[in-house]
């Protein structure tokens, strides 16, 4: 059976708080943002690739090596980021997103397809491994419908929305069908740290490549598990980095 067409879509800007221009920052030579896109082009349950970035002159760049990769690449607004996802899955005729972030370049192409895999298999507005973290932070995947995230857009003035993409989604179970993606890596796997927010972030992960990648670029996630195991020092490495919250904390 044809399934609806299913895209991929990074949010990725040179703009960043705490590592400014992290996606294009260089390990083994190629920017961040092109290891990604390399580990995604192997995933098989994708119809295409786009990295959404914004009209910023500073994303010229970002938008530039989508198109010199031969992906997509949709430009839209700097602070909405919700409106510039719907914008890129409307200028690529997404029906399901697959939603990423250009902070996760070890992205698991065998997980993201079971995850897709998954929400194919129907009863659910809404399939990740995130609900309930059962892979380590950096390798998030979320699949949802094109128009169900268009009608939050529409809908909702929360600025959280429009500021994580789809937030709305899992903050509203009474809403949506919610299902969460298990796998069999083990309890220490959501322990662990792969995402690139800090200079720390970055030292990790770009180790994590330098051990791996010129030895086999198709790479595993569980081989990451596996040096991990054996490699402590990478770990320290940020293992004082906390995530910062999608919402600041209530006064108390």
């Amino acid at each position: 059976m044809a399934w609806p067409r299913t895209v991929c879509i990074i949010e990725a800007r040179m703009a960043s708080t705490r590592l400014p221009g992290k996606v294009l920052r260089p390990i083994l030579g190629r920017p961040m943002l092109a290891l990604m896109i390399e580990r995604l082009e192997r995933c098989a349950t994708l119809d295409g690739i786009v990295v959404a970035t914004t009209i910023a002159g500073a994303d010229d760049q970002v938008a530039a090596l989508a198109r010199d990769l031969g992906v997509g690449a949709h430009r839209g607004s700097d602070e909405d980021v919700l409106d510039r996802v719907v914008g890129a899955a409307r200028a690529f005729d997404a029906e399901v997103i697959v939603e990423t972030t250009g902070d996760c370049p070890l992205i698991d192409p065998a997980l993201l397809d079971k995850v897709v895999a998954d929400f194919r298999i129907g009863g659910a507005d809404f399939v990740s491994n995130t609900l309930d973290y059962t892979t380590p932070r950096g390798t998030d995947v979320r699949v949802f419908r094109a128009d169900a995230l268009a009608e939050i857009n529409r809908t909702s003035t929360d600025p959280a929305d429009h500021e994580h993409v789809s937030l709305h989604f899992w903050e509203h179970p009474e809403k949506y069908r919610l299902r969460n993606v298990a796998t069999g890596l083990g309890a220490e796997a959501p322990t662990r740290r792969l995402t690139v927010d800090t200079p720390d972030d970055f030292a990790a992960i770009s180790s994590i490549f330098e051990a791996l990648y010129p030895v086999n670029p198709a790479f595993t996630l569980s081989d990451v598990l596996d040096l991990l195991n054996g490699r402590p020092d990478i770990t320290a490495l940020n293992a004082m980095v906390r995530q910062k919250s999608v919402r600041p904390p209530e006064a108390g």
